[in-house]
């Protein structure tokens, strides 16, 4: 069995999985609603072709598909470095994610591109930068169910602009989340305080752009006027993903940086990782 499930124990191992799955699979374990899925681990990166994967891959999307009652297996595929998302280095956006996915053909695909993302010239610049080893560098790919999010959140368990342990940052917009973590969208921002939950900012931005699944992958749509400058979470939600932050800050005994993605009224955990921003 070369492919590695989320929350199985085996797939807690860095070294093997990388920073990124790793996490997301410990909290799987720990029953956070996670996107279902699986890892290929690096030792895969020079000892197999993904075409010798094919037909254990099919299994596993056949698995996925029998247990979640699915048609499809549409899937996000994303780097997961060994050094990645530490406590001095997140790697964020420099290797390559893939979103929406049909099939394991497109799916060795973009598990062949995430590989050759790690030895491109952005990212081994990256490396040098943070003093890590660029001679060899380990990346395992996580395979997992896209979320089609309604909206998506990149949450601080401690205020990145001001440097405040007291406060949490929330910043939300509507569809896949690429849009905020690429910054082609300017989304809502909220501010909530930890001792009381206490929601004490709100700024509600014009939020033009938003990232939609399309044929193959994603792509941009304008969004619909009346959405623009209408909030893209309640109260109710601010809470539940702050609530969710604090619990993941006492977890992983750091401050956290998460992406979250709401699903009609369900809320997904996508990833978690240190702020390496703060002082």
């Amino acid at each position: 069995m070369n492919l590695l499930w989320l929350g199985d124990p085996k797939s807690f191992d860095v070294s093997l999985v990388g920073g990124k799955a790793a996490k997301i699979s410990r909290l799987a374990r720990m029953y956070h609603r996670v996107p279902d899925g699986f890892s290929l681990p690096v030792t895969l990166m020079d000892e197999a072709h993904p075409l010798e994967l094919r037909d254990e891959m099919i299994r596993a999307i056949s698995d996925l598909m029998a247990c979640h009652n699915l048609p499809d297996f549409i899937a996000a595929v994303r780097s997961s470095a060994v050094d990645e998302d530490g406590s001095i280095a997140s790697f964020a956006g420099q290797h390559e994610t893939y979103l929406n996915i049909v099939g394991a053909d497109a799916i060795i695909q973009a598990v062949t591109r995430c590989w050759e993302s790690a030895r491109s010239e952005r990212a081994l610049e990256y490396r040098r930068q943070q003093g890590l080893s660029v001679k060899r560098p380990q990346l395992a790919v996580l395979v997992q169910q896209l979320v089609a999010s309604d909206v998506s959140a990149v949450v601080f368990s401690a205020n990145p602009i001001t440097g405040s342990r007291a406060e949490i940052m929330i910043n939300a917009s509507w569809g896949l989340g690429e849009s905020i973590v690429g910054g082609t969208v300017t989304p809502d921002t909220f501010i909530v305080l930890k001792t009381d939950l206490a929601i004490t900012g709100r700024i509600i931005a014009d939020k033009q752009p938003m990232t939609v699944s399309a044929s193959g992958g994603t792509h941009e749509v304008d969004v619909p006027r009346f959405l623009r400058a209408q909030a893209s979470l309640n109260d109710e939600q601010i809470v539940e993903m702050a609530k969710l932050a604090l619990t993941l800050e006492v977890t992983m005994e750091y401050p956290v940086d998460v992406e979250y993605a709401y699903a009609g009224d369900k809320l997904y955990l996508l990833q978690c990782r240190p702020i390496t921003t703060l002082q």
